[in-house]
Protein backbone atom coordinates (compact mmCIF):
# COMPACT_ATOMS: atom_id res chain seq x y z
CA UNK A 1 0.00 0.00 0.00
CA UNK A 2 2.77 2.36 0.79
CA UNK A 3 4.18 1.45 -2.83
CA UNK A 4 1.27 2.43 -4.11
CA UNK A 5 0.69 5.57 -2.57
CA UNK A 6 4.20 6.55 -4.14
CA UNK A 7 3.38 6.03 -7.38
CA UNK A 8 -0.32 7.87 -7.38
CA UNK A 9 1.72 11.01 -8.90
CA UNK A 10 2.28 8.99 -11.94
CA UNK A 11 -1.68 9.15 -12.29
CA UNK A 12 -1.43 13.04 -11.66
CA UNK A 13 1.39 13.48 -14.59
CA UNK A 14 -0.23 11.28 -16.66
CA UNK A 15 -3.92 13.00 -16.73
CA UNK A 16 -1.76 16.40 -17.39
CA UNK A 17 -0.37 14.48 -20.54
CA UNK A 18 -4.00 13.52 -21.95
CA UNK A 19 -4.66 17.37 -21.95
CA UNK A 20 -1.82 17.93 -24.73
CA UNK A 21 -3.49 18.38 -27.77
CA UNK A 22 -2.51 16.29 -30.44
CA UNK A 23 0.82 16.77 -32.29
CA UNK A 24 1.02 18.03 -35.56
CA UNK A 25 0.33 14.63 -38.20
CA UNK A 26 -1.51 12.67 -35.01
CA UNK A 27 -4.88 11.43 -35.04
CA UNK A 28 -7.39 12.71 -32.33
CA UNK A 29 -9.65 9.62 -30.66
CA UNK A 30 -11.40 11.54 -28.89
CA UNK A 31 -13.82 9.65 -25.80
CA UNK A 32 -15.64 10.50 -22.65
CA UNK A 33 -17.38 8.94 -19.79
CA UNK A 34 -16.46 7.36 -16.14
CA UNK A 35 -14.09 8.82 -13.49
CA UNK A 36 -13.71 5.38 -11.80
CA UNK A 37 -11.11 4.19 -14.26
CA UNK A 38 -9.45 7.63 -14.83
CA UNK A 39 -6.63 7.28 -13.40
CA UNK A 40 -5.47 3.97 -15.04
CA UNK A 41 -6.79 4.77 -18.72
CA UNK A 42 -5.05 8.64 -18.45
CA UNK A 43 -1.70 6.38 -17.73
CA UNK A 44 -2.66 4.16 -20.68
CA UNK A 45 -3.37 6.58 -22.56
CA UNK A 46 -0.04 8.68 -22.08
CA UNK A 47 2.13 4.99 -22.28
CA UNK A 48 0.42 4.13 -25.55
CA UNK A 49 0.84 7.39 -27.07
CA UNK A 50 4.84 6.58 -26.64
CA UNK A 51 4.52 3.55 -28.36
CA UNK A 52 1.86 4.88 -31.20
CA UNK A 53 3.19 8.52 -31.56
CA UNK A 54 0.52 9.56 -34.16
CA UNK A 55 -1.98 8.57 -31.90
CA UNK A 56 -3.76 10.89 -28.72
CA UNK A 57 -6.21 9.70 -27.21
CA UNK A 58 -8.69 12.74 -25.48
CA UNK A 59 -10.38 11.36 -22.66
CA UNK A 60 -13.00 13.81 -20.46
CA UNK A 61 -13.82 12.23 -16.84
CA UNK A 62 -17.13 13.41 -16.86
CA UNK A 63 -19.22 10.30 -15.47
CA UNK A 64 -20.38 7.33 -17.04
CA UNK A 65 -24.42 8.27 -17.75
CA UNK A 66 -22.39 11.57 -19.45
CA UNK A 67 -19.82 8.98 -21.46
CA UNK A 68 -23.06 7.54 -22.64
CA UNK A 69 -24.62 10.62 -23.36
CA UNK A 70 -22.46 11.10 -25.93
CA UNK A 71 -21.77 8.23 -27.45
CA UNK A 72 -25.26 8.00 -28.19
CA UNK A 73 -25.35 11.85 -29.65
CA UNK A 74 -21.82 10.49 -31.37
CA UNK A 75 -19.88 13.54 -30.18
CA UNK A 76 -17.20 11.20 -29.12
CA UNK A 77 -15.61 7.96 -31.02
CA UNK A 78 -16.25 5.86 -27.13
CA UNK A 79 -17.35 6.14 -24.34
CA UNK A 80 -16.86 4.09 -21.11
CA UNK A 81 -18.55 3.06 -18.21
CA UNK A 82 -19.00 1.65 -14.47
CA UNK A 83 -22.49 0.46 -15.06
CA UNK A 84 -23.86 -1.11 -17.96
CA UNK A 85 -26.06 -0.08 -20.58
CA UNK A 86 -29.36 -0.61 -20.05
CA UNK A 87 -31.49 -2.41 -22.52
CA UNK A 88 -33.68 0.90 -23.28
CA UNK A 89 -30.34 2.70 -23.80
CA UNK A 90 -28.73 0.33 -26.18
CA UNK A 91 -32.11 0.29 -28.01
CA UNK A 92 -31.89 4.33 -28.11
CA UNK A 93 -28.57 4.51 -29.71
CA UNK A 94 -28.57 4.65 -33.46
CA UNK A 95 -26.34 1.83 -33.70
CA UNK A 96 -25.41 -1.13 -32.10
CA UNK A 97 -23.20 -0.68 -29.04
CA UNK A 98 -20.66 -3.90 -27.40
CA UNK A 99 -18.85 -3.65 -23.90
CA UNK A 100 -15.60 -4.37 -23.32
CA UNK A 101 -14.55 -4.55 -20.14
CA UNK A 102 -10.79 -3.50 -19.40
CA UNK A 103 -9.93 -3.03 -15.41
CA UNK A 104 -11.33 -4.05 -12.07
CA UNK A 105 -11.79 -1.72 -9.37
CA UNK A 106 -13.14 -1.29 -5.82
CA UNK A 107 -15.78 1.07 -4.52
CA UNK A 108 -15.09 2.10 -0.69
CA UNK A 109 -16.74 3.80 2.21
CA UNK A 110 -15.00 6.55 3.15
CA UNK A 111 -15.60 8.84 5.92
CA UNK A 112 -14.28 11.90 8.00
CA UNK A 113 -14.18 11.10 11.85
CA UNK A 114 -11.31 12.22 13.11
CA UNK A 115 -9.69 10.01 16.42
CA UNK A 116 -11.92 7.30 16.68
CA UNK A 117 -9.08 5.42 17.52
CA UNK A 118 -9.39 2.71 14.55
CA UNK A 119 -9.86 1.90 11.08
CA UNK A 120 -13.99 1.26 10.84
CA UNK A 121 -15.85 -1.95 9.53
CA UNK A 122 -19.60 -1.41 8.13
CA UNK A 123 -22.10 -3.83 7.17
CA UNK A 124 -23.72 -3.41 3.49
CA UNK A 125 -27.37 -3.33 5.61
CA UNK A 126 -25.94 -0.31 7.83
CA UNK A 127 -24.44 1.35 4.82
CA UNK A 128 -27.88 1.45 3.40
CA UNK A 129 -29.55 2.08 6.64
CA UNK A 130 -27.06 5.45 6.64
CA UNK A 131 -28.00 6.21 2.76
CA UNK A 132 -31.67 6.27 3.19
CA UNK A 133 -31.86 8.25 6.34
CA UNK A 134 -32.51 5.98 8.76
CA UNK A 135 -29.48 5.81 10.69
CA UNK A 136 -28.27 9.63 11.33
CA UNK A 137 -25.85 9.06 14.29
CA UNK A 138 -22.59 8.39 14.52
CA UNK A 139 -22.96 6.31 17.99
CA UNK A 140 -26.05 4.41 16.52
CA UNK A 141 -25.88 1.04 18.34
CA UNK A 142 -25.60 -0.40 14.57
CA UNK A 143 -22.87 0.92 14.08
CA UNK A 144 -20.96 0.83 17.32
CA UNK A 145 -21.73 -3.20 16.99
CA UNK A 146 -19.02 -3.56 14.82
CA UNK A 147 -16.55 -1.26 15.34
CA UNK A 148 -15.71 -2.44 19.46
CA UNK A 149 -12.17 -0.30 19.62
CA UNK A 150 -13.65 2.74 17.96
CA UNK A 151 -14.36 6.33 19.69
CA UNK A 152 -17.95 7.27 17.98
CA UNK A 153 -19.12 10.88 18.24
CA UNK A 154 -22.91 11.19 18.95
CA UNK A 155 -22.61 14.06 16.01
CA UNK A 156 -24.88 14.15 12.76
CA UNK A 157 -23.75 11.93 9.80
CA UNK A 158 -23.17 13.75 6.52
CA UNK A 159 -24.20 11.56 3.15
CA UNK A 160 -22.17 12.77 0.86
CA UNK A 161 -23.41 10.72 -2.53
CA UNK A 162 -22.78 11.71 -6.60
CA UNK A 163 -24.47 14.47 -8.40
CA UNK A 164 -23.67 13.16 -11.56
CA UNK A 165 -24.76 10.11 -13.82
CA UNK A 166 -22.43 7.86 -12.25
CA UNK A 167 -20.88 4.69 -12.70
CA UNK A 168 -19.28 4.55 -9.36
CA UNK A 169 -23.07 5.12 -8.25
CA UNK A 170 -24.14 2.15 -9.98
CA UNK A 171 -21.42 -0.14 -8.12
CA UNK A 172 -22.53 0.89 -4.63
CA UNK A 173 -26.07 0.92 -5.58
CA UNK A 174 -25.98 -2.08 -7.09
CA UNK A 175 -24.18 -4.15 -4.09
CA UNK A 176 -26.78 -2.09 -1.47
CA UNK A 177 -29.88 -3.49 -3.53
CA UNK A 178 -28.52 -6.57 -3.21
CA UNK A 179 -28.16 -6.81 0.55
CA UNK A 180 -31.09 -4.46 1.35
CA UNK A 181 -34.36 -4.76 0.28
CA UNK A 182 -35.62 -1.27 1.15
CA UNK A 183 -32.62 0.08 -0.08
CA UNK A 184 -33.61 -1.31 -3.52
CA UNK A 185 -36.93 -0.17 -3.17
CA UNK A 186 -36.28 3.25 -1.90
CA UNK A 187 -33.16 4.46 -4.05
CA UNK A 188 -32.80 1.53 -6.61
CA UNK A 189 -30.05 1.14 -9.28
CA UNK A 190 -29.41 3.07 -11.96
CA UNK A 191 -26.40 5.89 -12.99
CA UNK A 192 -28.48 8.38 -11.59
CA UNK A 193 -30.67 7.64 -8.67
CA UNK A 194 -33.10 9.76 -6.31
CA UNK A 195 -31.20 10.30 -3.37
CA UNK A 196 -33.35 10.33 -0.11
CA UNK A 197 -30.50 12.36 2.08
CA UNK A 198 -27.62 13.67 1.52
CA UNK A 199 -25.00 16.51 -0.36
CA UNK A 200 -24.22 15.71 -4.21
CA UNK A 201 -20.30 16.07 -5.23
CA UNK A 202 -19.25 15.96 -9.24
CA UNK A 203 -17.12 13.09 -10.02
CA UNK A 204 -15.13 10.57 -7.92
CA UNK A 205 -12.94 13.92 -7.11
CA UNK A 206 -16.04 16.28 -6.19
CA UNK A 207 -17.05 13.83 -3.45
CA UNK A 208 -13.99 12.79 -1.95
CA UNK A 209 -13.17 16.79 -2.09
CA UNK A 210 -16.37 17.22 0.00
CA UNK A 211 -16.05 14.43 2.57
CA UNK A 212 -12.13 15.71 3.35
CA UNK A 213 -13.59 19.10 4.03
CA UNK A 214 -17.10 17.91 5.64
CA UNK A 215 -16.32 16.34 9.25
CA UNK A 216 -18.58 13.37 10.18
CA UNK A 217 -19.28 13.00 6.84
CA UNK A 218 -19.11 9.93 4.50
CA UNK A 219 -19.46 9.32 0.79
CA UNK A 220 -17.77 6.18 -1.36
CA UNK A 221 -15.29 6.96 -4.10
CA UNK A 222 -13.61 3.90 -6.09
CA UNK A 223 -10.20 3.23 -3.96
CA UNK A 224 -7.60 5.39 -5.73
CA UNK A 225 -9.18 8.85 -4.90
CA UNK A 226 -10.04 7.55 -1.14
CA UNK A 227 -5.72 6.81 -1.43
CA UNK A 228 -4.75 9.77 -3.75
CA UNK A 229 -6.76 12.24 -1.00
CA UNK A 230 -5.08 10.48 2.22
CA UNK A 231 -9.26 9.95 3.45
CA UNK A 232 -10.10 6.79 5.85
CA UNK A 233 -12.26 4.21 4.44
CA UNK A 234 -14.15 1.19 6.30
CA UNK A 235 -13.59 -2.16 5.46
CA UNK A 236 -16.91 -4.27 4.26
CA UNK A 237 -18.53 -7.31 5.48
CA UNK A 238 -18.55 -10.02 2.42
CA UNK A 239 -20.95 -12.30 1.33
CA UNK A 240 -18.88 -15.09 3.48
CA UNK A 241 -19.76 -12.61 6.64
CA UNK A 242 -15.75 -11.67 6.54
CA UNK A 243 -14.85 -7.83 7.19
CA UNK A 244 -12.29 -7.29 4.05
CA UNK A 245 -10.88 -4.03 3.05
CA UNK A 246 -10.31 -3.14 -0.63
CA UNK A 247 -6.83 -4.04 -2.15
CA UNK A 248 -5.60 -5.06 -5.45
CA UNK A 249 -5.77 -9.55 -4.10
CA UNK A 250 -9.33 -8.71 -2.74
CA UNK A 251 -10.82 -7.00 -5.50
CA UNK A 252 -8.98 -9.58 -7.46
CA UNK A 253 -10.73 -12.23 -6.07
CA UNK A 254 -14.11 -11.10 -7.11
CA UNK A 255 -13.70 -10.96 -10.50
CA UNK A 256 -11.75 -14.86 -10.09
CA UNK A 257 -15.63 -15.64 -8.97
CA UNK A 258 -17.43 -14.26 -12.19
CA UNK A 259 -14.25 -14.95 -14.65
CA UNK A 260 -16.25 -18.27 -15.49
CA UNK A 261 -19.47 -17.04 -15.65
CA UNK A 262 -18.87 -14.20 -18.09
CA UNK A 263 -21.72 -13.39 -19.90
CA UNK A 264 -20.87 -12.73 -24.12
CA UNK A 265 -22.01 -9.45 -24.00
CA UNK A 266 -20.08 -8.70 -20.68
CA UNK A 267 -22.78 -7.23 -18.84
CA UNK A 268 -21.93 -8.80 -15.51
CA UNK A 269 -22.40 -7.56 -11.92
CA UNK A 270 -19.73 -8.99 -9.58
CA UNK A 271 -20.87 -6.96 -6.47
CA UNK A 272 -21.35 -9.36 -2.99
CA UNK A 273 -19.69 -12.28 -4.77
CA UNK A 274 -18.96 -15.21 -2.42
CA UNK A 275 -15.49 -16.17 -0.94
CA UNK A 276 -13.79 -15.12 2.37
CA UNK A 277 -11.37 -12.88 0.73
CA UNK A 278 -13.17 -10.98 -1.63
CA UNK A 279 -14.12 -7.40 -1.67
CA UNK A 280 -17.84 -6.67 -1.77
CA UNK A 281 -18.23 -3.71 -3.89
CA UNK A 282 -16.10 -4.34 -6.75
CA UNK A 283 -17.02 -3.93 -10.38
CA UNK A 284 -15.19 -4.08 -14.03
CA UNK A 285 -15.34 -1.02 -15.76
CA UNK A 286 -16.31 -0.93 -19.73
CA UNK A 287 -15.17 0.54 -22.46
CA UNK A 288 -18.35 1.61 -25.24
CA UNK A 289 -17.78 0.96 -28.96
CA UNK A 290 -20.13 1.18 -31.66
CA UNK A 291 -20.34 -2.09 -33.84
CA UNK A 292 -19.91 -0.52 -36.72
CA UNK A 293 -18.37 2.85 -36.62
CA UNK A 294 -18.16 5.42 -39.42
CA UNK A 295 -14.68 6.31 -39.42
CA UNK A 296 -12.76 3.21 -39.81
CA UNK A 297 -9.34 4.09 -39.81
CA UNK A 298 -9.99 5.58 -36.30
CA UNK A 299 -11.74 2.36 -35.65
CA UNK A 300 -8.75 0.12 -36.37
CA UNK A 301 -6.34 2.73 -34.08
CA UNK A 302 -8.67 2.71 -31.33
CA UNK A 303 -9.00 -1.36 -31.52
CA UNK A 304 -4.84 -1.16 -31.56
CA UNK A 305 -4.83 0.12 -28.58
CA UNK A 306 -7.32 -1.62 -26.68
CA UNK A 307 -5.55 -5.15 -27.80
CA UNK A 308 -2.25 -2.72 -25.90
CA UNK A 309 -4.38 -2.24 -22.95
CA UNK A 310 -5.65 -6.03 -22.18
CA UNK A 311 -1.65 -6.89 -22.49
CA UNK A 312 0.64 -4.91 -22.00
CA UNK A 313 -1.59 -2.33 -20.00
CA UNK A 314 -2.57 -4.21 -17.77
CA UNK A 315 0.89 -4.91 -16.32
CA UNK A 316 0.20 -1.15 -15.02
CA UNK A 317 -3.22 -1.85 -12.92
CA UNK A 318 -1.73 -2.65 -9.54
CA UNK A 319 0.15 0.42 -9.32
CA UNK A 320 -2.78 2.69 -10.02
CA UNK A 321 -4.55 0.06 -7.73
CA UNK A 322 -6.74 -1.35 -10.14
CA UNK A 323 -7.18 -5.07 -10.28
CA UNK A 324 -6.50 -6.39 -13.73
CA UNK A 325 -8.62 -8.13 -15.74
CA UNK A 326 -8.69 -12.50 -15.37
CA UNK A 327 -6.25 -13.92 -17.87
CA UNK A 328 -9.19 -15.85 -19.50
CA UNK A 329 -11.58 -12.59 -19.40
CA UNK A 330 -8.70 -10.82 -21.31
CA UNK A 331 -8.26 -13.45 -23.79
CA UNK A 332 -12.62 -13.03 -24.39
CA UNK A 333 -12.20 -9.43 -24.76
CA UNK A 334 -9.36 -9.39 -27.37
CA UNK A 335 -11.40 -11.91 -29.34
CA UNK A 336 -14.50 -9.98 -28.96
CA UNK A 337 -12.84 -6.52 -30.27
CA UNK A 338 -12.77 -8.90 -33.37
CA UNK A 339 -16.61 -8.18 -34.09
CA UNK A 340 -16.09 -4.26 -34.49
CA UNK A 341 -16.21 -3.37 -37.74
Amino acid sequence: MKNLRGLLGSALIAAAACAIPATAGAVQIDGAGATFPYPIYSKWFSEYNKVRSDVQINYQSIGSGGGIRQLTNQTVFFGATDGPMTNDQLVAAPGKILHFPMVLGGVVPIYNLPDTGADLNFIGTILADIFVGKITKWNDPAIAKDNPGATLPGSDITVVHRADGSGTSYIWCDYLAKVSPEYKAKVGVATAVNWPVGLGGKGNEGVAGLVKQTPGSIGYVELIYALQNKIPFGAVKNYDGNFVRASLESVSAAAAVAADKMPPDFRVSITNAPGKDVYPIASFTWILLYQNPKDKAKSKMMLDFMKWALSDGQKLCGDLGYAPLPANVATMVATALNSVK
